[in-house]
């Protein structure tokens, strides 16, 4: 799993260079020309030494999903309103929750994106499902599939119905709650 800058902690465990190191100290540096970057000093688990290593600090940009074209994904950049067509595969499984107008943000180092991020919670309408009966548990579980506006599946409880709007994680493709729009 990639991380950014952002997320550095005391005490945090990175891989690089084949190694794995504990962030013993860091600090975010923005100075008052040219990018931000941050100055760290880390431990090397398998002997101990310490070393210093200065890394290029991340930014993060928002664009807003506007539709979808065969494969790729039409994203505008919403400061400078240019459209990018980028591979679904970028996204990955969670390009199944995205909606038309729906923003999500992008790491960007060095003028590349590295990766997209979509917010974690989704409010989507359920357009297909089964009927949910009382008392229908038979098969011993309380859920039933449940087909999203975006066409993303998840397990819901039996009281949910078509038409209903619901709170689902995007990062466990679970269910959360239904929500009044």
């Amino acid at each position: 799993m990639a991380i950014d800058t952002s997320d550095f902690k005391n005490g945090m465990h990175i891989y690089l260079d084949g190694e794995v190191y504990t962030v013993v100290e860091f600090q975010h540096v923005k100075p008052g020309k040219g990018g931000a970057f941050v100055r760290t000093r880390l431990r090397k688990l398998r002997t101990g030494s310490t070393t210093e290593k200065t890394f290029r600090a991340g930014e993060r940009k928002i664009y807003q999903f506007l539709y979808r074209q065969g494969n790729e994904l039409v994203l505008m950049d919403m400061d400078t309103y240019e459209q990018d067509h980028v591979e679904q595969a970028r996204i990955g499984d969670q390009a199944k929750y995205l909606k038309e107008d729906m923003e999500l943000s992008a790491l960007v180092a060095g003028g590349d994106v590295l990766g997209y991020e979509l917010p974690n919670f989704v409010e989507l309408q359920v357009v297909q499902t089964d009927p949910g009966y009382r008392g229908d548990t038979v098969s011993g579980s309380s859920t039933k599939p449940a087909k999203l506006e975006t066409g993303a599946m998840v397990q819901v409880p039996f009281h949910i119905n078509e038409g209903d709007c619901v709170k689902v994680d995007t990062r466990t493709d679970s269910y959360l709650e239904r929500v009044k729009r």
